[in-house]
């Protein structure tokens, strides 16, 4: 990652794909009447949300490059939080869904990390950084909700904010 505007380019497409891949699994759960984890689904795309739109924020003023699908530098074919796109089915159990979103959010993380980590350019680390924090937020919750449901209590009610 060599400039800010591709970082922040890379930023919003995986928090454009992240929104729409939690809300494609939110309406999975919502459709076989897992609500309570339609709701952290949904919960993680209106994050993904708030995140796009945090780094189109950043980006106003600045001319950030049109990257090609393809030009993206993801460490697999899809951006790191794209979810399983097998986790939209409806029949998926309760924890394997949880799993699944634990996988994507785990892999946010490590991208963010991975540029927090390897880039020198200090504008790209502190973005990284706040992107790192969030990101841990995320799994951080995803292990608190399997712990409960492996622990066979009720999940939460209320979603504890990130």
């Amino acid at each position: 990652m060599d400039t800010v505007e591709e970082f922040l380019a890379h930023s919003i497409k995986l928090e454009q794909e992240a929104a729409l891949r939690f809300g494609q699994l939110a309406d999975a759960m919502e459709s076989c009447g897992n609500r309570e984890v339609s709701k952290l689904f949904r919960q993680l795309s209106d994050y993904s949300r708030m995140h796009q739109a945090d780094a189109q924020a950043r980006a106003g003023f600045r001319n950030i490059p049109q990257i090609k699908l393809d030009e993206f530098e993801w460490p697999g074919l899809e951006s790191p939080e794209t979810a399983a796109i097998w986790g939209t089915d409806p029949f998926i159990s309760r924890d394997l869904g949880l799993e699944i979103a634990l996988e994507a959010e785990t892999s946010a993380f490590d991208w963010y990390k991975n540029v927090l980590d390897t880039t020198t350019n200090p504008e790209i680390k502190a973005l990284a950084k706040e992107f790192v924090a969030e990101e841990a937020g995320h799994v951080a919750e995803l292990h608190r909700w399997i712990a409960i449901h492996k622990a066979g209590e009720e999940l939460p009610k209320e979603i504890v904010p990130f």
